[in-house]
């Protein structure tokens, strides 16, 4: 099916994926805005079931494993509060993806791990997930996360 008649939810379903509740602010924010065409995520932690079940900084505490999958836990979050916003199927594209590691010194394989969120959207969206990204590492992160993700989507 082509992407621009594609229902992401119905793709989701097909992968087995449900989206999960918005995560809560953990401080004065909202998870996502809408301004013209597109919508902006605010950072997304690896939440899971209101718990960060992972904590602690590559290169030192994490494995890279860990943190890519957490990174696509991150994503899946971000879609989340975009759905709860606007619906997860007026989405027309993901334009930007900027990730966040918390890396320990000498830690350089930042892309890597957020491989784990653009991988995932790739899997979702297809062509339309294919999108422009900043992999930046962190001394510290919010709840000491390993990673944290934000998007930006172009929406109908």
């Amino acid at each position: 099916m082509a992407d621009t008649a594609q229902s992401w939810t119905a793709r989701l379903a097909e992968l087995g994926i449900e989206l999960p509740p918005v995560a809560a602010p953990v401080a004065a924010y909202v998870p996502a805005v809408r301004t013209g065409d597109h919508v902006y995520t605010s950072g997304q932690l690896p939440f899971v079931d209101g718990k960060l079940p992972l904590t602690g900084k590559l290169g030192a505490d994490v494995s890279d494993a860990d943190a890519k999958a957490a990174a696509r836990t991150c994503a899946l979050n971000a879609l989340a509060a975009i759905d709860a916003l606007v619906g997860l199927d007026s989405i027309t594209r993901i334009v930007k993806v900027v990730g966040f590691v918390a890396s320990a010194e000498g830690f350089t394989g930042q892309p890597g791990v957020i491989n784990g969120a653009s991988e995932f959207l790739g899997e979702v969206f297809g062509d339309a997930g294919i999108h422009a990204r900043s992999a930046v590492g962190v001394a510290e992160l919010p709840l000491g996360a390993p990673v944290e993700v934000e998007l930006i989507a172009e929406v109908r």
